[in-house]
């Protein structure tokens, strides 16, 4: 027993001394897989020792040797499977306080937050979300994408976050979704589109001038643009620019696991383990709970049921016949392509004719300049489209 004491005593001195000697000391632990990157082991080391020099303490899991004294310390593996045993041994233990890595099982309901570097002019910009999945149900997953992109940026450092909605499916309804949410107590403050025509909802334009702290959009989605801003300048095959895919966020979830891609360099893994230690310092964990708390607090499960239950609705709705044709001078814009179907529908059952289109912003409905006014209180009822 006292020669157990007496080596646990040793062990601190030495850690202790070798923090004083580097500089490290209360530095941040995070571990990285070297094992399966596409440019090998020693790309991934290359990162690991770039993000020693910048006042992260990391553990390189891998088989090929590490440098003395580059604030890298090695922990053997031979192969993937070794390599994931040691990450998570790593993490249950507390030795390391969050894992980077080129894959990780998240359960449903856990999705990654990335961070990206915006080309138009160096702006980060957080993408929720790259991989995982928040929900099954589209507009309810980038809901959640929204609060779990706003924990994250709060996690680093951003106060007040702006959010804006990539203008994608789902979109409209999501918006609306937030919106209630607000007008209910969640505080979110919405980003506004740099194009002409403003709004949270963003256009590509948007993506790559960052016009909002966070962008939501669904994970497939989210995953071929993290991609793209990553790699834009290498050709594809190795990633260079920003901070990967990020961690696993969702309620309950306290896995502190950054994902980055087999394709990734050096300079990428760096900021990813830079980012980890981002959210160690930050509290992410912390800062998830209260962010959906607040948003349950709004009322969030109950708003999701009420559309969950409204869809339904609509699915079984009866056969409605599409009324005699007419001139459609005028449109209506903001209807989710999900829902555009369903929300002429709304207008046939009513005797207003109206035709389906697709606008230069998005899906629109077009009918007549008489029935206009009309047609936006019955579409805003039936929660198609905001009211004026």
């Amino acid at each position: 027993m006292m020669k157990e004491i007496q080596n646990t005593v040793a062990n601190t001195f030495l850690e202790l001394a070798d923090a004083l000697e580097s500089g490290r000391f209360g530095a941040v632990k995070v571990a990285v897989t070297g094992i399966g990157s596409e440019h090998g082991e020693e790309n991934v080391l290359q990162g690991a020792i770039m993000a020693a020099k910048r006042g992260v303490s990391v553990y390189f899991i891998g088989s090929i040797d590490v440098p003395e004294n580059c604030g890298v310390t090695k922990v053997e593996a031979h192969d993937e499977d070794s390599c994931f045993a040691a990450m998570e041994k790593l993490l249950d233990s507390g030795e390391a306080q969050a894992a980077v890595a080129m894959h990780y099982p998240f359960p449903i309901g856990v999705a990654t937050v990335g961070r990206v570097v915006c080309p138009a002019n160096g702006r980060e910009m957080f993408l929720a979300t790259t991989t995982g999945t928040s929900a099954t149900d589209l507009v309810e997953g980038l809901v959640r994408n929204a609060v779990a992109g706003i924990a994250t940026a709060k996690a680093c450092g951003i106060e007040n976050p702006s959010v804006g909605l990539l203008n994608l499916n789902g979109a409209r309804q999501a918006e609306m979704v937030l919106k209630e949410l607000q007008e209910k107590g969640y505080e979110i403050n919405f980003a506004e589109s740099a194009r002409s025509d403003g709004g949270m909802i963003m256009r590509g334009n948007d993506l790559l001038k960052g016009s909002a702290d966070v962008m939501v959009m669904d994970t497939l989605t989210g995953n071929a643009i993290i991609k793209l801003f990553a790699a834009y300048s290498t050709g594809g095959s190795f990633e260079t620019v920003g901070y990967g895919y990020g961690p696993g966020v969702g309620k309950g979830y306290d896995r502190k696991v950054l994902i980055i891609s087999r394709a990734s360099g050096a300079p990428l893994i760096a900021n990813a383990l830079i980012y980890a230690s981002d959210l160690v310092n930050g509290q992410l964990k912390e800062k998830v709970n209260a962010e959906i708390a607040a948003a349950e607090k709004a009322g969030l499960e109950g708003i999701i049921a009420a559309r969950s239950k409204s869809a339904q609705a609509k699915d079984s709705a009866e056969e409605v016949v599409c009324p005699p044709a007419e001139p459609v001078a005028e449109q209506i814009a903001g209807i989710d392509v999900l829902d555009l179907e369903d929300a002429a529908k709304v207008l046939w059952k009513e005797k207003i004719y109206a035709e389906t289109g697709m606008g230069c912003t998005g899906p629109i409905i077009r009918i007549s300049a008489e029935n206009l006014a009309r047609s936006r209180e019955l579409l805003a009822a039936a929660g198609y489209i905001e009211e004026a």
